[in-house]
């Protein structure tokens, strides 16, 4: 491994861990790093990813994951030195998010996780009813997460904040990936956060739904492959946006 080799942190979505990325190829030549969500707040989280390692790296996100990426962006843009986003929504929570993580944090304190398991499968596959040898991975991994650290993940999510303003000033090469058939996270989602960061790469990929490491892992691997090869070429950073790049074009 070069004694330079820029280290990766990886970063999962709400009850996921990092068996989600068992079947992406990271490039062998840099360290990867797994992060856990286990605190409520994402700020708190940030810091975690943060130091996770010492000077910059790259970071992997997805879903609550970027989320946590953004708000690392927005306290140290120095350490980011690579930028890859997939699954998520650089929004504020809107009025319905809220009620939704209340009612499914309601449902934990009463010892109903199990139930909070199977209302979130649906949306994490690209059609509502996956088969079953893919529900029960997902089972798998969401009950090893568990209900402590999901209650401590639906905190976390009331806490984001709009992150767009962030995105724009981000200097680091950047890719954003969306599942055409995700139903949590559209692809437009995706196309907002694109817009913000300067230079950043979008790539949407057929057929696949919110869990993308799963459902694409070649497609994943492909956009770290040349992600890390941008980072390594030392581009030079693009200039920061404005609001005038994220206006949308004149009908």
């Amino acid at each position: 491994m070069p004694h330079n080799a820029l280290p990766l942190v990886v970063v999962p979505g709400m009850l996921c861990d990092a068996r989600l990325w068992s079947d992406v190829v990271f490039p062998e030549d840099h360290p990867v790093h797994h992060l856990q969500l286990t605190k409520p707040d994402i700020g708190a989280l940030a810091e975690d990813l943060l130091s996770a390692v010492s000077g910059p790296c790259v970071v992997v996100g997805l879903s609550l994951g970027a989320i946590v990426a953004f708000e690392a962006l927005r306290q140290a843009p120095e350490r980011i030195a690579g930028l890859c986003v997939m699954s998520t929504n650089a929004g504020a929570p809107r009025p319905e998010q809220f009620a939704a993580w209340r009612a499914m944090d309601g449902l934990i304190a009463d010892g109903r996780f199990a139930d909070v398991v199977e209302q979130t499968l649906p949306g994490m596959f690209p059609v509502p009813r996956p088969s079953g040898e893919e529900a029960q991975r997902y089972r798998e991994m969401a009950h090893a997460v568990g209900p402590a650290a999901a209650r401590a993940q639906l905190a976390a999510q009331a806490t984001r904040a709009d992150a767009v303003g962030a995105l724009r000033t981000a200097r680091c090469p950047a890719v954003v990936l969306s599942g055409a058939r995700d139903a949590l996270c559209p692809p437009d989602f995706h196309r907002v956060i694109a817009r913000a960061v300067p230079g950043a790469g979008l790539r949407e990929v057929r057929g696949a739904g919110h869990l993308l490491p799963w459902q694409r892992p070649s497609a994943v691997s492909a956009a770290l492959r040349d992600l890390l090869t941008r980072t390594q070429q030392g581009t030079p950073p693009p200039e920061p946006r404005t609001a005038a790049h994220l206006a949308p074009p004149a009908a």
